[in-house]
């Protein structure tokens, strides 16, 4: 069992796929839903600090180097690009709009283009964090409900 759980942390690490595949993966294994949410939610905040503090640094160091420079630039120019909008649509609530983007489960709106958004966008950390952190909780609510099959149950009754 600590095997499968070690897994699901590490998936929930993994930028993209982050905790919205890693709760799936724990469904899958039948692990315990609190648990194992638990475990993905720290996972995928784990990465948070090291993002938020240096992620933009080291991207910047290596957008001009020969092998990872297109990645590097393809990372740089998403976080601005997600940053920016978020700033321009959110004005004075910034936070919460963190909260959301990171909140819903679609693949490039997890914590990591979160927080890589929050450090360009130089927003204060705590808040960010809190953010992001909330908006991680929320995104694996939806996705605990989905994968236990809540949603199409709903759809069934709602036919």
């Amino acid at each position: 069992m600590l095997k499968k759980y070690l897994i699901i942390f590490f998936i929930s690490m993994v930028p993209i796929i982050e905790l919205r595949g890693a709760i799936p993966f724990a469904v899958g294994f039948n692990l315990p839903t609190i648990p194992s949410f638990i475990v993905c939610v720290i996972g995928n905040m784990l990465p948070v600090p090291v993002i938020f503090w240096f992620a933009r640094k080291v991207l910047l160091w290596g957008k001009d180097k020969k092998y990872i420079g297109k990645f590097f630039t393809f990372c740089l120019e998403k976080g601005e690009k997600g940053g920016k909008k978020l700033k321009e649509k959110a004005g004075v609530g910034i936070y919460l709009a963190l909260l959301l983007f990171v909140g819903i489960p679609l693949p490039g709106t997890g914590a990591w283009t979160g927080t890589l958004a929050a450090s360009f966008l130089d927003l204060d950390w705590k808040k960010s964090a809190v953010s992001v952190m909330l908006g991680v909780m929320l995104a694996g609510v939806i996705m605990c409900l989905a994968s236990l099959g809540l949603f199409g149950a709903i759809g069934a009754i709602l036919k």
